[in-house]
């Protein structure tokens, strides 16, 4: 089975471009300040429109209000709601209620322990994304470069379809998916080559690796 991917932090038209035609399954577009990927409602809108039919296009927040999420879904049409902040169980379920639109819940990994959460989120997500935690020093929720231990995630099984994700590169995905059997993984400071800035090449690259394996 092909393994899907999501190139997450996109903020320019050639790296979308790289990312679809080199078989992304998953657009992901941040809106979350603080990142050096946030994109502005009407860039994002301007994004969306270009991503093809069959590709998904993935709103992330962070803790996000009611008024927000309000703004962004009325100007930019998204297929999926990625939830990378404190989100409550409670909270995922009210979110994906109010806006009819299935949510990926992302779960911060450091030890063992760390998954055990994700039953809580089985029953109000449509898919789990696992990342690493976050450095203590780092405002951003995600996109930190960091890995964890994939171990953990050997012969795990959840109800709902799952992504890996942190710290992934072209160089390592294929390991990462054979350690942990993912199916679909999730990148974002692995394609750069600044912060914030998505190289087309390692795009491609990283698309390649996957269909390697698969």
């Amino acid at each position: 089975m092909p393994i899907k991917a999501k190139i997450c932090g996109i903020n320019h038209p050639e790296a979308l471009t790289a990312a679809a035609d080199g078989g992304a399954r998953y657009i992901g577009l941040v809106f979350f300040a603080k990142s050096p990927r946030n994109v502005s409602l009407p860039l994002a809108a301007e994004l969306a429109r270009m991503v093809p039919t069959g590709v998904r296009t993935v709103g992330l927040f962070v803790d996000p209000t009611d008024d927000f999420l309000d703004q962004a879904l009325a100007q930019v049409p998204l297929d999926l709601i990625q939830l990378h902040g404190g989100e409550t169980p409670e909270r995922v379920a009210a979110i994906r209620a109010a806006h009819r639109l299935p949510v990926m819940k992302a779960l911060k990994v450091e030890t063992a322990a760390d998954l055990d959460a994700a039953s809580a989120y089985e029953a109000v997500a449509d898919i789990l994304l696992f990342d690493a935690k976050p450095p203590k020093d780092s405002i951003l929720p995600g996109g930190n470069g960091v890995a964890f231990d994939w171990t953990l995630l050997t012969g795990r099984r959840w109800s709902k379809p799952w992504m890996l994700s942190g710290g992934l590169t072209p160089d390592t995905v294929a390991e990462a998916i054979r350690i942990s059997g993912a199916d679909a993984v999730d990148v974002s400071s692995g394609v750069e080559d600044r912060p914030g800035h998505k190289d087309p090449a390692l795009v491609r690259a990283f698309l390649e690796a996957i269909r390697a394996v698969a």
